[in-house]
């Protein structure tokens, strides 16, 4: 595997951009353990280890337990998930699969009703957030260490 660009180096002003929404998400009504759902869903979707890596950790010092970051890929199937949390994961899944079918509307009204408008942009906005910095570890080789 050959080395690949550090963008953060190469271009700073891109991750203070990126910063600049991790700032907006961090005022947002979203819960800290929702949001760090989130990013660990999308994550595992888009196969970045590092930010698996760090989310999990993340959640960890939120409280979040281990059966429930084991259970995540699986969130269907376990009893372990409000139905704010499967409402919010459903639309993550979509929105990161979004050339496959877009956004359904059954999704998207699920998930109006358990946020509401202002809540659900936000939700939004973390879903692609998370994509984007999936995409830069994914594509720059980025990798998690072993604490």
């Amino acid at each position: 595997m050959s080395n690949r660009i550090e963008i953060q180096q190469v271009q700073p002003k891109a991750y203070e951009a990126m910063f600049a929404l991790e700032k907006y998400l961090g005022q947002s009504k979203i819960e800290p353990l929702l949001k760090e759902l989130i990013k660990i869903r999308v994550s595992q979707i888009n196969g970045c280890a590092y930010c698996i890596n760090m989310h999990t950790k993340d959640a960890r010092k939120l409280g979040e337990t281990e059966q429930r970051i084991y259970g995540l890929s699986a969130w269907r199937e376990t009893p372990f998930y409000n139905d704010t949390e499967r409402a919010v994961l459903a639309l993550a899944e979509e929105i990161t699969h979004i050339s496959v079918h877009g956004v359904s509307d059954e999704t998207y009204s699920m998930a109006l009703e358990q946020l509401g408008e202002e809540k659900l942009a936000q939700v939004i906005m973390a879903v692609i957030t998370i994509n984007a910095w999936n995409r830069i570890g994914v594509s720059t080789h980025m990798k998690p260490t072993l604490d």
